[in-house]
């Protein structure tokens, strides 16, 4: 196995296909022997239980995103990280615990509407309903990357497409 020592962030709101584009990804790395896990956001939350959507929970929820990508850095996977982590400094701070040389964000600029659409929980709905608070992208913000290392709007690219082209990203800077 190749062992590549970095991490991808995907961040964008519910929707947008971070967890899709995540599980293509690791499925295209497994097929060249690269090493390589997934820590999705979702599954952190049914992990531990213990958080709700309040912008502390959600810095909470990013923190144990951080220290485990770090753990699994040094174990030597190349970590892809699904997570909505709508706040700026959040995500500045991850890439610098992280390490720059180390860290590579992928905004998914899907539209709002297509993140709607594609709902399968019903979490936009029940929020706009007034049933859920702090619905990043409906009454909680969500802070747009203005200058991540790549941006894709999956409204438009599929997520094979998608994970190819962080793919090919990471050939042409020579990170393989």
């Amino acid at each position: 196995m190749k062992k590549i020592n970095k991490v991808i962030w995907l961040t964008g709101l519910s929707g947008a296909g971070k967890s899709t584009l995540a599980q293509y990804l690791h499925q295209e790395l497994i097929e060249q022997n690269v090493q390589a896990c997934i820590i999705d956001g979702d599954d952190l939350r049914d992990k531990y239980k213990d958080l709700g959507f309040s912008n502390k929970d959600r810095e909470i929820q990013i923190d144990r995103a951080i220290r485990l990508s770090i753990e699994k850095l040094d174990e030597g996977f190349f970590v892809i990280v699904a997570l909505i982590s709508p706040f700026s400094k959040m995500r500045e701070l991850a890439r610098k615990t992280i390490g720059h040389q180390k860290f590579i964000e992928v905004y998914l600029s899907t539209p709002l509407n297509i993140c709607e659409d594609r709902d399968i929980k019903g979490l936009y709905k029940k929020a706009r309903m007034g049933l859920i608070k702090n619905m990043t992208g409906i009454d909680s913000t969500y802070e747009a990357p203005e200058n991540s290392e790549i941006t894709i709007d999956t409204s438009h690219e599929p997520p094979k497409q998608a994970a190819i082209k962080i793919l090919n990203f990471l050939k042409n800077n020579e990170i393989n």
